[in-house]
């Protein structure tokens, strides 16, 4: 398996400070995006505090014998146990960290992960933070956001584009890292094909372009550099009210 990848991050037009973090363990093939929430520069503190915590469980990890902090679901693999783990055990130090310092109070990331193994990968992801996968000319969105919109959408499958664009709590999240001290992590496996591309995001981009826009910008060019500054650009220009993450992580046999 041969893989590109490339990244960026953006403040945005609207915010002072950037509360979103992207990272990558190259030898594990991990790829992550977080977008930290919370007043007083303290989702940036969260979403960086993911990435840390869950990079170094992978390497703590890597000795067979080393002791893992939850019991192993056996209704999962290990790959996928092992990412799950990592995400939950980040979820406990923030909540952690929230509660012993006042000023980290009401802390919260968003997290999507993404790692390779073999001919398949694993999304796995909390939040609204998304993956899509671009695939012979189709984009096709991986996760589901934890948000107040989705699940009236769930209760409301009559919902209109025009009623969902309306909605009055759309931004609203009803799970992220932080806000409670345990959590439960959406995992999905993803078979691969030679030349996918995955789109990893915050929600300043989706909340800003539309699927078929990312997946034009993502398909249309080749060098992936060249994708994630266009999908930075081009969600600065339709308003670019929160911070922006995209990275493009490409797959061939």
């Amino acid at each position: 398996m041969r893989i590109r990848y490339a990244a960026k991050t953006d403040v945005g037009m609207k915010r002072t400070h950037n509360e979103d973090y992207f990272a990558l363990i190259e030898d594990e093939q991990l790829f992550m995006v977080a977008d930290g929430m919370g007043g007083h520069a303290s989702g940036e503190v969260a979403s960086k505090l993911a990435a840390e915590v869950m990079g170094e469980f992978y390497r703590h990890s890597k000795d067979q014998d080393a002791t893992w902090p939850y019991r192993y679901d056996h209704n999962l693999s290990y790959v996928e146990n092992r990412l799950v783990a990592s995400i939950r055990l980040a979820n406990a130090k923030i909540h952690e960290s929230a509660a012993k310092n006042p000023q980290l109070r009401g802390m919260g990331t968003t997290v999507v992960s993404f790692i390779i193994k073999g001919n398949s990968a694993f999304v796995a992801h909390v939040g609204d933070s998304r993956c899509y996968r671009v695939r012979n000319g189709v984009i096709h969105l991986l996760t589901r956001d934890h948000s107040l919109l989705e699940d009236y959408k769930e209760a409301r499958p009559d919902m209109t584009e025009e009623e969902a664009r309306n909605f009055p709590h759309k931004n609203v999240i009803t799970r992220a890292l932080g806000m409670r001290d345990n959590v439960v992590v959406d995992i999905a496996r993803v078979d691969l094909e030679d030349g996918d591309r995955f789109v990893l995001c915050s929600d300043g981009l989706s909340g800003m372009l539309t699927d078929e826009q990312i997946h034009d910008i993502t398909k249309r060019n080749e060098d992936l550099e060249a994708a994630v500054g266009e999908l930075i650009d081009r969600a600065n220009e339709a308003g670019g009210t929160d911070n922006i993450t995209a990275m493009v992580v490409e797959c061939h046999f």
